[in-house]
């Protein structure tokens, strides 16, 4: 069973913009009830601390304690425990690698949302009827019919949002117009976002770069203000909304794109990028175009339209390699844009020539080229087509990034 979830932006009206806020606060007010007893008795020498201990306890004070916290749905006060305990499992399993560290206590206007069970709210048609704050209007329907599973109520800026996660049929797939290439090579960069082995180049749009002087000027706006008073509030408004509309322009253009390739083609084939490391080469320029969340939609969305996506070894000279003979050259700069092969005399340009190789790769991994032994992984092959439709194998070499050179695992 595949599951996905829609989130919806809601139009809340000035009262349910105020029962939401409300629900929000009972959800943090419980993780951070639970946090803080959790660490007292820690502190106390308690060995192992149920979770399902502190969810009695605190339902059995709450009436008297916390009489305010039945104005909001229940599971906004229920789901943070479960929350909770996830969270702290995750920090005591995590080894080596990357450390989780212990959970935190929350802060009012930071990561505001709350849990919604599947029976304490429906959706028909553009109306979401939430538990206790009353019937929402949607801005679109529910796109995925399937059995829904839950829901969590968030916000962002000044924009509320309700995401459904639906548990999808086998039988479900999305419509798909496959009007390319059957397979297709995807090599990705910083001056062209996309080249296709098709020859198709399409830039990204960049929006921390087109609106980074109006953030800075925000975000001094807001630093200047005095903490708690309303001036600083409105700043707060202000820079959260730009950093909405940035993220949401990136993610706008990464969901058409992967959408449009993956309806057009039978097969993707795209490279295994080191993303962590070229962060610290680039920096903010890897992070405004998203090389990380172009795979990930890849990834899931390649199951729903019945597509295949090939990932290819994170060592193979896609840029070096001639897409013509298979020639591999010693050096190439970040600087040369185009690809000459000192072997044959091709001369293509650098990203077209990754793309062809990326495609050729994909073909040889589905054994369309010609047979290639099982003994010979594609870690440790790039397998390419000449022009008689013969198979040439040709050792692999580590293709370094400028100056820096990614070391071997």
């Amino acid at each position: 069973m595949t599951t996905l979830t829609h989130k919806i932006r809601l139009t809340p009206t000035l009262e349910q913009r105020q029962a939401l806020l409300r629900a929000c606060g009972c959800s943090r007010f419980a993780w951070n009830w639970a946090l803080a007893r959790y660490k007292e008795l820690k502190g106390q020498g308690v060995a192992r601390v149920s979770m399902n201990d502190l969810k009695k306890e605190f339902n059995q004070i709450k009436r008297e304690q916390f009489p305010w916290i039945y104005e909001s749905p229940k599971d906004s006060n229920q789901q943070p425990f479960a929350n909770l305990k996830k969270a702290l499992t995750r920090c005591y399993e995590s080894k080596g690698g990357r450390k989780v560290g212990l959970p935190k206590f929350k802060k009012r206007g930071e990561h505001d949302s709350f849990y919604l069970s599947n029976d304490k709210f429906w959706v028909k048609g553009s109306v979401a009827n939430l538990y206790v704050i009353g019937k929402v209007t949607l801005a679109e329907p529910l796109r995925f019919t399937g059995k829904v599973l839950s829901g969590t109520v968030s916000r962002t800026a000044d924009d509320w949002f309700l995401s459904i996660q639906v548990q999808l049929p086998d039988t479900y797939t999305r419509s798909s117009e496959n009007t390319g290439d059957d397979t297709i090579g995807i090599d990705l960069g910083l001056k062209t976002f996309v080249v296709t082995s098709d020859g198709e180049e399409v830039a990204a749009p960049k929006p921390l770069k087109k609106y980074l002087k109006r953030l800075r000027c925000l975000s001094k706006a807001h630093s200047r203000k005095v903490k708690g008073s309303n001036n600083r509030r409105k700043a707060t408004a202000k820079l959260a909304s730009l950093h909405q509309r940035i993220a949401s322009i990136r993610l706008d253009f990464l969901h058409k794109l992967t959408t449009r390739l993956l309806r057009e083609n039978q097969t993707v084939v795209v490279e295994d990028l080191n993303v962590k490391a070229m962060t610290k080469l680039w920096g903010r320029a890897i992070s405004d175009v998203s090389f990380a969340e172009f795979r990930r939609q890849l990834t899931y969305k390649s199951p729903l339209f019945g597509r295949e996506l090939v990932i290819t070894d994170r060592w193979f000279a896609s840029s070096k390699m001639c897409s013509d003979c298979g020639a591999v050259r010693k050096e190439l700069k970040l600087s040369d844009r185009e690809h000459v092969c000192p072997s044959c005399g091709s001369v293509k340009d650098r990203d077209l020539n990754a793309a062809l190789n990326l495609k050729n790769w994909g073909l040889a991994h589905q054994n369309k080229l010609g047979t290639v032994s099982a003994e010979v992984t594609p870690a440790e092959i790039a397998a390419l087509a000449s022009p008689s439709g013969e198979v040439k194998l040709w050792s692999m070499k580590q293709e370094s990034l400028g100056s820096f050179a990614l070391p071997r695992k």
